[in-house]
This record gives C-alpha cells, structure tokens and sequence, in this order.
C-alpha cells in the first residue's frame, strides 16, 4: 500500500490542499514555510512487566510493530534502580517514530478508527501541548486499533502517543490538530 509510487495519504492530500490555506488565512503567514506542518509521531509503549518476564517486551515490540507500520525499536533501561528490580540495559519498553506517509496514515487510523474505540471516549484533552507546539496523549489500551487481534492479546497494554509539530506556540498546533479533525474535548 505504501510502497506504490503514485499513492498519496488522505491527510496528506488534504493538508496541501485545505489545511495549508486556512492556517496561511488565520495566521496571516506571509511565506508557505511558516505554515506549521507535523514533523514525526513517536510511539512509546513502556512495559512494567518486563522486570518479571523480558519476553512481554518482545511481543509489546512486535504489537507496536503491527500498530505503527514499522519496525519497533527497544528500549532498554540506562541506569540500575535496585527499588524496581532494574538492571542496566534491561529491556523495558518499544518506540517507534513515524514521519513522511507513514505518518499521516497513523495519524488517519487514530483519529478516525483507533480513538472512537476506546471506551467512554469524550474527546482528548486539549491542554496536553507542551508550550513548543507538540502534543502528547496516552491511551490505555493499545487493542483499539484494528490491527491487533484481540483474541491473541496476552495482556493489554497502554500507550503514549507524541505529535510532534513544527508549529512555534500552542495556539498554532491545536489548529493544526483541529484542521485533521482531533477530536479535543476542550
């Protein structure tokens, strides 16, 4: 799917043809590259369980790795916490960072399959921006995307998920975010 040549992700598609212009209109941008655009989504999935068993990291990897589209890479831990039972270079946790097309199908998937999902769902926090134009959320439970199946999961995961921008202030990324239909609940 993503490898044909001619093939163009939806959002993308429409951020070059909508979203670019009413940022450029509300912002008063003089120049197309002020326009804030998404840099990368990174994926963190930290696995508590992996001091008892490392081979959940592995699976949490591999689900990640069906989630995200791309291989997952992991984490290991950087410094001995004799409290948690971690050693140096324990295996802990998956992350992968998503740019380019990629990107914007994850981003499609979340916002349009994975977050009406979830349960209870009322929208996402719309104070979760970091000052510098990106935003973090979590999800609980990592079985809301249509990739996992439910019936192979052996325990449910959560999730952090982190849109990083290019937009300079808040104000600029949640407009950003709301032109791609996130769905903030403030």
């Amino acid at each position: 799917m993503l490898d044909d040549a001619k093939y163009t992700p939806r959002l993308k598609a429409y951020f070059r043809e909508t979203i670019k212009a009413a940022l450029k209109e509300e912002f008063g941008y003089k120049n197309d590259m002020q326009i804030p655009r998404l840099d990368k989504i990174v994926l963190n999935m930290g696995i508590g369980e992996a001091v008892k068993d490392t081979k959940k990291v592995k699976q949490g990897a591999e689900e990640l790795s069906l989630i995200a589209g791309q291989k997952a890479v992991i984490t290991k831990a950087k410094n001995s916490i004799a409290g948690f039972r971690v050693r140096e270079e324990m295996p802990l946790g998956a992350k992968v960072t998503l740019r380019g097309d990629r990107m914007y199908e994850f981003l499609d998937r979340l916002i349009n399959i994975a977050l009406p999902r979830v349960r209870d769902f009322r929208g996402v926090k719309g104070s979760s921006f970091d000052g510098r134009g990106n935003y973090a959320m979590g999800l609980k439970e990592h079985i809301v995307f249509p990739e996992i199946n439910f019936d192979q999961v052996d325990e449910v995961l959560g999730m952090d998920i982190i849109i990083c921008t290019t937009a300079k202030t808040d104000a600029e990324a949640k407009s950003l975010l709301k032109a791609f239909n996130m769905p903030f609940n403030s």
